[in-house]
């Protein structure tokens, strides 16, 4: 079975030490061997669970709901509704934050189009564009 040290993982995932240390201290890491001299052991487990980690993280999700989640794992059974309410809860966030990004992408490339129209007529000497004609366009 792979292990992995702390730095090892910490390279991994692109985070600080600390990060790693803070994640077990509140126990959403947990299990973490360690060697005679104490220096922190790191098995594909850990690999994975970070996975989760920073994938729920990425999405939004707290310490406090992953905490939460990792708990419900521990009795799947017991927690199951538990589980789904809070991955839909999650779901719905991502969501909506995937819906205001196209939001802004598409006033963003707007923006985009009109200064490059700007430039264009400002090299060729035409008359400058009108930004109503871009509010409307989408890309």
């Amino acid at each position: 079975m792979a292990e992995y040290t702390i730095r090892e993982v910490s390279r991994m995932f692109s985070m600080p030490v600390s990060t790693l240390r803070y994640y077990e201290d509140m126990g959403i890491l947990t299990n973490v061997g360690r060697t005679a001299s104490g220096q922190r052991v790191y098995q594909e487990g850990h690999v994975n669970r970070l996975r989760t980690i920073c994938c729920f993280k990425n999405a939004g999700m707290s310490i406090a709901q992953l905490q939460a989640f990792f708990d419900y794992e521990q009795d799947e059974a017991a927690h199951i509704d538990d589980i789904l309410a809070l991955l839909e809860g999650q779901r719905s966030n991502v969501s909506a934050q995937i819906a205001r990004l196209e939001h802004d992408y598409e006033h963003l490339m707007r923006k985009l189009r009109y200064y490059g129209d700007i430039k264009k007529s400002l090299e060729e000497g035409t008359p400058r564009p009108d930004w109503g004609d871009y509010r409307r366009q989408s890309f």
